[in-house]
């Protein structure tokens, strides 16, 4: 069986923006929701405040399921939630 893993995206008042297969492509997509407001865009996750970078996204879902990730600024913000296509 093969694992199909997908990426939603939702704004921060969680209007669903699409849905990708393509990691990169969904980061991209994120980054141009959020990216609104003064400060930089920055991806929140346990906690911590890191910057958006692809690689570091990889890492945060690497081996995961059904985890959110989020990106903020000042005047917005998007989800990215990883899972799985399920039969």
């Amino acid at each position: 069986m093969t694992k199909l893993y997908i990426y939603c995206l939702f704004d921060g008042k969680g209007v669903f923006h699409g849905v990708y297969s393509s990691l990169k492509s969904a980061h991209r997509d994120a980054l141009k929701v959020c990216n609104q407001g003064y400060s930089e865009v920055v991806i929140r996750h346990e906690g911590k405040h890191l910057s958006p970078t692809l690689s570091l996204l990889k890492k945060i879902f690497n081996g995961e399921l059904d985890i959110k990730v989020e990106y903020v600024t000042n005047g917005a913000s998007a989800a990215l939630i990883k899972t799985k296509l399920r039969e």
